[in-house]
């Protein structure tokens, strides 16, 4: 760096040191002389001078002025008057590659606590790095070869005077001041350019974004921003180009992932009014000094407050759960943010990629078996769900009852869903509004067991939901296949081990062991997933079947446990549960009381079965298939219902296919250059010799 470029202070030390050195040199001849008291005394003044202005040099750090610097070699830095926040070139915590930023962070954190980046998409290499204010009046970023790496873009007139200051609560402000009114006029700061992190002093307006760091020690763009959406109700957080989390917005359906109000206080910059809550003491500034708001590379929004035990504490996060997250399970399908399955499609619904379901991309949703308002208003019914969370509603109106507010449903073809409130009687003795809500676009943002939730009915065609008279319809999100039971009039009476609580949509598994959680039922693969209350030996299979004892007659048993996995343990940190998943034996032929029973069960007919109970046993040539639960005449029993082979079946006839393949082909080629004499040919004479001696002695 040339000499040009020195602070002022330096400058002045480097001219001043000059002067004392011709002074030290002439001491001598100054010692013959009768005015040396005078001279000495000159000297004294002026190394106090000298001291005076590296005081100010040392300690006035928070400004750097015109054309001054500050380089990454010399461990340069500006440090806020109150010793806040400092200033210079900084590696990220946990890199090992050497990348240097500049950067401003909480003074004497460790490690460093960065609020703010210049360079983050570009770091330095190498701790050659040179910020200054520039001829043309701009901040600006170099490495030791003059190459540029970060820039304001800013214009004026004015060059001269130009100062930047580290305040103390983190903005960096670079201005001039006017010398005719001595007015002091900001130019550029940084809290109009954050890049992670909220400083109490920012305002979030429509022009603030906060961008995430890219990993947790990589300050570049991630890929989720944070601000206000478009018509300023509601703060979003965005994932590239998807919706990731929204702010709650109050007087819908229901509220949720509301803000707290200390909160919205702080992102107005203390401007907004905050609504009286008298169990917390009154909002003002001061109670922000030591909080920051965060958007980490992960997605989450932080606000975090520096406590009494000099440690940054966690006070509010969004999405605090996989089920916080915008329309985690796309539409139509249910996210339960407690257990190891994190979405479900609705009863009447399927995913609308499976693939991607099954690798557990759940974005796409689900989409309806069957279409809905295809005959008339009797080929649909509804779907009744119990503290659900949903997305907004597309309208509202007052219904004298949960009839009218039904009825407006199925008269409307677009309708997928209603919600009725009943009134309350007030204290005054009126009576307020009942509320029908109706959702006439598809259904996002479900969660089911949701506190406070609302009752959802959603409209379904019946043949989606009524498989079989026997079958026990649906509790909750939840579709109760054939043979499970929840009662005497439905499914088989060897399954009855479930019951349904009408009130909460739960689905319940009684065993002798106790009544556990149904989290989710998979018909097709004809297993269920408990949820245990027991805190034991997860990885102990014995323990399991301790706690449920399930006896060796019973047609269920466990086919893995504890089988909780969180994609993603980084993001979310959800409370641990023990989770079992349970398969059921196929049903024997279903029992009957007369041959009307047996309708569901096509060439069955009801007779007495060798248990001497009555079944709709199969008719001659065909037999009861327990996996596809109907008479069949394939006598396969190798295969299912669905008339898929065995999986180790397939192998094994994979693998004898691919032996006999080998030999067939072995021996055609054998044969075929038998004939044509190119064995003969390549054959070892020596053999051939002794061949024929051998053909003669024969």
């Amino acid at each position: 760096m040339d000499e040009g470029n020195r602070g002022e202070g330096t400058c002045l030390l480097h001219s001043r040191s000059s002067e004392l050195v011709a002074k030290r040199r002439s001491v001598k001849n100054l010692a013959t002389s009768s005015w040396f008291a005078e001279e000495l005394m000159s000297y004294f003044l002026l190394y106090s001078f000298v001291f005076l202005i590296s005081v100010v040099n040392c300690f006035a750090k928070d400004i750097l002025e015109f054309k001054r610097c500050i380089t990454d070699e010399r461990g340069d830095t500006l440090v806020s008057a109150g010793s806040r926040f400092e200033l210079g070139f900084f590696t990220p915590y946990g890199s090992s590659d050497g990348r240097r930023y500049l950067g401003i962070w909480y003074y004497k954190s460790n490690p460093s606590t960065v609020v703010w980046v210049a360079n983050r998409d570009r770091p330095l290499a190498g701790s050659d790095g040179v910020f200054k204010i520039e001829d043309d009046g701009n901040l600006k970023v170099y490495n030791g070869n003059q190459n540029l790496y970060w820039s304001t873009n800013i214009g004026s007139s004015v060059l001269d005077h130009r100062t930047l200051k580290l305040m103390d609560n983190g903005n960096l402000v670079l201005s001039y001041v006017d010398q005719e009114d001595l007015s002091e006029h900001i130019l550029w700061q940084s809290f109009d350019y954050p890049t992670d992190t909220f400083l109490p002093g920012m305002v979030m307006d429509d022009n603030l974004v906060l961008t995430s760091w890219k990993s947790y020690d990589d300050p570049a763009q991630g890929n989720f921003t944070f601000q206000l959406d478009q018509d300023g109700s509601q703060y979003v957080i965005w994932k590239r180009s998807v919706k990731y989390w929204k702010s709650g917005v109050s007087g819908k359906f229901i509220t949720t992932d509301k803000m707290p109000a200390a909160l919205l206080y702080l992102l107005s910059n203390f401007s907004s009014k905050t609504v009286p809550n008298f169990s917390v003491p009154h909002l003002t500034s001061s109670l922000y000094s030591d909080t920051r708001l965060v958007l980490n590379s992960s997605g989450q929004l932080l606000y975090l407050n520096w406590d009494d035990h000099k440690v940054w504490s966690q006070i509010w996060v969004e999405p605090r759960d996989r089920c916080s997250v915008y329309n985690a399970c796309g539409d139509f399908a249910s996210c339960n943010s407690e257990g190891g399955m994190a979405c479900k499609c609705l009863p009447g619904f399927e995913p609308t990629s499976l693939e991607s379901w099954n690798i557990g991309d759940y974005s796409g949703g689900c989409i309806r078996k069957s279409p809905i308002c295809s005959v008339d208003n009797e080929s649909d019914t509804f779907l009744s769900l119990k503290m659900m969370k949903a997305g907004n509603p597309d309208f509202q109106f007052n219904a004298k009852d949960v009839f009218d507010c039904k009825l407006e449903c199925l008269n409307n073809c677009r309708c997928q869903a209603y919600s009725y409130f009943e009134a309350n009687i007030t204290r005054q003795g009126g009576i307020d509004n009942s509320a029908c809500w109706i959702w006439s676009g598809d259904l996002n943002n479900l969660q089911d067991e949701f506190d406070n939730g609302r009752d959802l009915n959603v409209r379904v065609a019946v043949q989606d939901l009524e498989l079989t008279v026997r079958n026990c319809g649906t509790c909750g999100t939840n579709l109760i296949p054939y043979p499970l039971s929840t009662g005497p009039e439905c499914g088989d009476p060897m399954y009855f081990n479930f019951n349904c609580n009408v009130a909460t949509g739960q689905v319940n598994f009684e065993a002798a062991g106790g009544t556990y959680k149904v989290k989710f039922i998979d018909s097709e693969a004809r297993k269920f997933i408990i949820q245990t209350k027991e805190a034991g030996d997860c990885g102990d299979k014995n323990w399991i079947n301790k706690a449920l004892q399930l006896n060796q007659s019973s047609p269920f048993h466990v086919t893995s446990w504890c089988n909780f996995k969180e994609t993603n343990p980084e993001i979310f940190s959800l409370k641990t549960s023990n989770e079992v998943e349970i398969g059921w034996e196929p049903p024997l032929e279903p029992t009957c009381s007369s041959t009307t029973d047996c309708k569901d069960w096509p060439y069955s007919t009801c007779n007495t079965s060798k248990d001497g109970n009555k079944r709709c046993l199969c008719i001659t040539n065909f037999h009861w298939n327990g996996w596809s639960l109907n008479c069949t005449t394939d006598h396969n029993k190798e295969k299912d219902g669905r008339g898929k082979t065995s999986f180790s079946v397939i192998i094994v006839a994979t693998t004898i296919c691919i032996v006999l393949l080998i030999i067939l082909s072995c021996t055609g080629f054998y044969i075929y250059f038998s004939k044509t004499g190119l064995i003969e040919r390549q054959v070892n004479p020596l053999w051939t010799q002794k061949a024929g001696e051998t053909a003669k002695k024969i």
